[in-house]
């Protein structure tokens, strides 16, 4: 099908959504799609309240939690028509001006788009549109008409979608897509050279997620510097963390190694012994990739919670719900070759290879199907 012009919806609200924006975006460059648009509607539609909104989410980390509770599990109760009709309305504007700028004939969510898919089936727009989902768990707002096709990390993830009305046919396994890097063969040798990391000792990488959120990252490495472990800590964009590990960094040189953002995260991946994290949908899915083991840490309630409690159940992942316990499944796991070994395997398991490509092959499909379609009807 040529001149395929792809718009993909998404929102900031946490870094995944964005990111397997992004990563969707660059698949489709990279399978010679050039007309490629990604629009934070809610942000763009709404920027002072997207603000606000931003902070509130990031406070459900700490202070925040019980309303964050509240909210995710609320927001199914009262999501029925109404709701419906009302969120009609949320970036109506701005979305008329990028259909009609744009002139989209593929729409993406990474992210779910209240109201969208009534927007277009009310103004007669038969245009293929498709939904990623982007956990391990379901939420009744991912669940919406006149949309050609779900993509979804697991068949749990499916059979929970068909026990919720979706048509089978709607709904497609194939994991969720993560950045190309993650698919790429690099010797682990390079990777130890280049961040000055020894292969002699286990490996612990402590990821505090792209906004820095992860708790009690400073006493957990005081908790574990004196172990005959590596402690590699990645702050994402919280440059004050940062700069308060950076002392026992000092300190212990040869056992803690702190980094701000790391763009090519996926070599740490590489080398690591056991993660300590926060159950995001991505980061769970990259660590699929590599095979490595889950700590996940104090977990908040919602989607977060509920990924951790599926990759615990695989057997993935442990859940640390205070840093005793951290400490405690560490130091039994390094203790355990064959349950550390087992936890591999556990979690490599849930690994779909090249979910990107395969998504976005999978939608130019369906597009031209529903194109001819069209012009023969």
């Amino acid at each position: 099908m040529q001149g395929n012009k792809v718009l993909i919806l998404t929102a900031s609200f946490g870094n995944g959504h964005m990111q397997v924006a992004k990563t969707i975006e660059q698949e489709f460059i990279r399978q010679g799609i050039e007309h490629v648009v990604v629009s934070n509607l809610f942000a763009e539609s709404y920027p002072r309240m997207n603000q606000m909104t931003e902070y509130m989410y990031l406070k459900s980390y700490s202070i925040g939690q019980p309303l964050y509770h509240l909210f995710y599990h609320g927001i199914e109760k009262i999501y029925d028509k109404k709701f419906m009709n009302w969120s009609y309305y949320f970036g109506k504007k701005r979305l008329t001006d990028l259909l009609t700028k744009e002139k989209p004939n593929i729409i993406i969510y990474t992210f779910p788009m209240i109201g969208v898919p009534q927007f277009l089936s009310r103004h007669g727009m038969s245009i293929p549109t498709f939904s990623i989902l982007t956990d391990y768990c379901l939420h009744k707002i991912w669940i919406q008409p006149y949309i050609d096709q779900y993509y979804v990390a697991t068949s749990d993830l499916k059979q929970q979608m068909t026990h919720a009305g979706v048509p089978e046919t709607n709904i497609r396994v194939t994991g969720i897509p993560i950045r190309h890097a993650f698919e790429q063969v690099i010797p682990p040798s390079s990777i130890y050279k280049k961040y000055h990391i020894s292969p002699q000792k286990p490996v612990i990488l402590i990821i505090a997620g792209a906004h820095g959120v992860l708790k009690d990252i400073k006493t957990i490495c005081k908790t574990l510097i004196h172990e005959h472990v590596q402690l590699v800590v990645v702050c994402g964009n919280n440059e004050t963390l940062r700069v308060k590990l950076q002392p026992l960094a000092t300190q212990f040189p040869e056992r803690l190694r702190v980094f701000g953002y790391v763009e090519r995260i996926d070599e740490l991946f590489r080398i690591a012994t056991l993660i300590v994290t926060k159950p995001g949908g991505i980061t769970l899915t990259e660590a699929t990739a590599m095979g490595v083991p889950l700590i996940l840490y104090r977990p908040t309630p919602g989607q977060e919670r509920e990924n951790a409690l599926y990759f615990s159940k695989k057997g993935g992942a442990i859940i640390a719900e205070n840093i005793d316990e951290c400490h405690m499944y560490i130091h039994r796991l390094l203790r355990n070759e064959e349950a550390l070994l087992d936890m591999k395997y556990a979690v490599r398991s849930l690994h779909h290879p090249h979910a990107a490509s395969n998504v976005v092959r999978h939608m130019l499909q369906l597009a031209s199907e529903k194109q001819v379609k069209t012009l023969l009807s």
